[in-house]
């Protein structure tokens, strides 16, 4: 199984002085499509105002730009100890064990805008950078990434795929139509039986998903396997409004 996650715009910064390394990344197949990105935000951030502009930063976040032009030679951190923000609390990897941490690294990739999916065990800078961004020198995201990204996951032929990206970030790489997956959107159920989308708590939900998931490392292959896990483990997983989709109830 294998469980895609978005990023996050929040992230820790500084890590170990360890040079990044695209070649070290999950899809080395990817390396064009990121060496374009990068070589695109480090060029914008020559020019703070240009990039302030593009990557709808206020003045508070201005900072930031220091880190893309920096993308290079930054310090680097485990990509699931990178990102904060509601879900990446939620799953709070840096309290788990190593097994767990290990099972991270087996199953999960994060969908960043710079890199495409990366491990969750892959090192990679702080960066800013939206999947919505119109980033000059290379064409909209959305096309730049989502053929490529398609094929990787193709090539890695998981048994079933759990999509818990936002929209925004499934868009820059669906997977392939010959893969079992399911995208997983979080509800909650009114008084009068009707469901409804959350916000805040779908970050949490899913956060918090993946943290039980790393903890019971079940040996779940298929839909089948992960909705028996998840009923015992107090969990709702249930068959969504749409076809191809899952909710997870709280």
């Amino acid at each position: 199984m294998l469980i895609l996650l978005p990023p996050s715009e929040t992230k820790h910064p500084g890590g170990v002085r360890r040079p990044f390394d695209l070649d070290t990344l999950a899809f080395p197949g990817l390396r064009p499509q990121r060496e374009a990105v990068v070589d695109a935000l480090v060029e914008l951030s020559a020019d703070e105002n240009a990039a302030v502009r593009v990557l709808k930063l206020s003045e508070r976040q201005r900072p930031e730009i220091g880190a893309n032009a920096r993308l290079r030679e930054a310090p680097t951190m485990l990509a699931v100890d990178r990102y904060t923000g509601v879900l990446f609390d939620a799953l709070d990897a840096s309290s788990l064990d190593a097994a767990s941490r290990r099972w991270l690294g087996g199953h999960v990739l994060i969908h960043s805008a710079p890199f495409g999916p990366v491990g969750a065990l892959d090192r990679i800078p702080a960066y800013r950078l939206a999947a919505n961004t119109a980033l000059p020198g290379v064409p909209p995201l959305t096309r730049h990434w989502a053929g490529a990204v398609t094929t990787a996951l193709d090539s890695a032929s998981p048994s079933f795929v759990l999509d818990l990206r936002s929209e925004a970030y499934a868009a820059l790489g669906p997977v392939p139509a010959g893969v079992r997956t399911r995208y997983v959107r979080v509800v909650a159920d009114g008084p009068d039986g009707s469901s409804r989308a959350l916000n805040h708590f779908n970050k949490h939900a899913k956060g918090a998903f993946v943290r039980a998931l790393a903890q019971a490392r079940p040996r779940a292959t298929t839909e089948g396997g992960l909705r028996r896990w998840a009923d015992g483990a107090g969990f709702v997983l249930r068959e969504g409004s749409a076809p191809g989709e899952l909710d997870l109830v709280v």
